[in-house]
């Protein structure tokens, strides 16, 4: 099936926005066996949206349009599509009363502006949005049908999964249900958990229906099953197996899976023993703090969070006296055992990160160590040479020692070598 991807704003197409939209819709395309054949980008003018609108609909099947949904003047989506179509514009009234007892339950008056929002082309399939204020619609406009999401990215997200894919497998004749497994794990390369998931899609069974695919985000690889079956029993007997498989082979690098993050695991576990957590971070500016505090019911666990540009200071502001001497992971154990005492908290981590000399600060390498203090005498010591510029650096550093803790917690090896250092 033809598809084409039509993405509408000023923002968009004077670069101001980074169009993450369109590589979402066309990657989750791909998860499912469809894929875009053209992508579009149309701004707020008019006639480019309505002579875009007339392209796409000679030449694509499904056309998905993106944005242009809103209350504001340059949101022009529903008149084109209209003006396209060939009909009037019409009220969706129980739209518009969703939009009032939005408004109602947050103690607001809806802007008149709003309204607008629930004005769709005569015809048309209205399409939830169960979290804004921008309904969906889908439209027929010369041989294609349009389907017309808001540009907001978690609803767009939720809106395809939830109800344009399913219904572009149904017009393909694929069968409807789909599912998408993910895996999120640190220190193995893209190429490496190619060569180990080899093979895995086979254990699908006959007829396959299970898709493999991957997505590097530095300093985690995320590792994707995409399922598809006739209803929901048949797609998870296919994806059962593949995703048991790849648990063994990925084995203790899988730090979450799905919608959980490396952070929220390491919360869970602390939470479930009743233990609590302190962090000391050396140059990596307070990033695993930023990562913990946001979490829900963080404050029951995360008790302290300390931040410095050098060991000096670092030193300093955990009581320990003497000269800073090296980063090193004697150093971090120190910083790790000191917090832990003076904050009381169960187990207490210590990154501490030192950047090579050199005028290049893109292309130098960096020491990480990382020291753990926990309950019962458990200690971590840890100390690993990682390669790139001065923010792969930060953000390794942040997730060794994130990762060193999940580790410990599970009672996994804290040194087992990972792809990203310097042997």
């Amino acid at each position: 099936m033809r598809i084409e991807i039509l993405c509408t704003g000023d923002e968009i197409l004077t670069g101001k926005t980074v169009n993450t939209n369109y590589s979402h819709i066309a990657r989750r395309l791909e998860e499912v066996g469809l894929s875009a054949s053209w992508g579009t980008t149309v701004g707020d003018d008019r006639a480019a949206l309505l002579a875009a609108f007339r392209q796409a609909a000679a030449r694509a099947e499904a056309v998905i349009v993106n944005g242009g949904l809103g209350p504001t003047v340059d949101d022009l989506s529903q008149e084109v599509a209209a003006q396209a179509a060939g009909v009037d514009l019409v009220l969706h009234e129980p739209w518009l009363a969703r939009m009032e007892e939005f408004y109602r339950r947050r103690n607001r008056a809806m802007p008149p502006n709003n309204r607008k929002q629930a004005m769709l082309p005569a015809g048309a399939e209205f399409i939830d949005n169960p979290i804004g204020t921008a309904c969906g619609f889908a439209v027929t406009i010369g041989g294609a049908r349009f389907f017309f999401t808001p540009g907001v990215p978690r609803e767009m997200r939720r809106m395809l999964d939830e109800q344009i894919i399913p219904r572009l497998l149904a017009m393909s004749g694929m069968p409807g249900v789909t599912r998408l497994k993910r895996f999120h794990s640190f220190g193995i390369g893209e190429s490496r958990a190619d060569q180990m998931l080899a093979g895995v899609e086979a254990l699908a069974g006959p007829g396959g229906g299970v898709k493999l695919g991957f997505q590097s985000h530095y300093p985690q690889l995320e590792t994707k099953l995409a399922a598809r079956g006739a209803d929901a029993a048949e797609v998870e007997a296919r994806l059962a197996p593949v995703a048991e498989e790849v648990r063994r082979r990925l084995g203790n690098f899988i730090v979450a899976e799905d919608d959980a993050t490396l952070e929220g695991v390491l919360l869970g576990a602390l939470r479930a023993r009743g233990g609590t957590l302190a962090v000391a971070e050396m140059l990596t500016a307070g990033g695993i703090a930023a990562r913990l505090a946001p979490l829900p019911a963080a404050e029951g666990v995360f008790l302290r969070g300390v931040a410095a540009p050098d060991l000096a200071r670092l030193r300093e502001a955990l009581g320990l006296r003497g000269g800073a001497g090296e980063v090193s992971p004697a150093a971090a154990h120190a910083a790790a055992a000191a917090l832990r005492a003076a904050s009381g908290a169960s187990h207490a981590l210590a990154v501490l990160t030192a950047l090579d000399p050199g005028e290049d600060r893109r292309e130098l390498g960096g020491t990480v160590c990382i020291g753990i203090a926990g309950e019962g005498g458990a200690t971590v010591a840890r100390e690993a040479r990682l390669l790139g510029g001065r923010e792969w650096i930060r953000l390794g550093a942040a997730e060794l020692g994130l990762d060193c803790l999940r580790r410990l917690l599970s009672g996994l090896p804290t040194d087992e070598p990972i792809d990203f250092e310097r042997r």
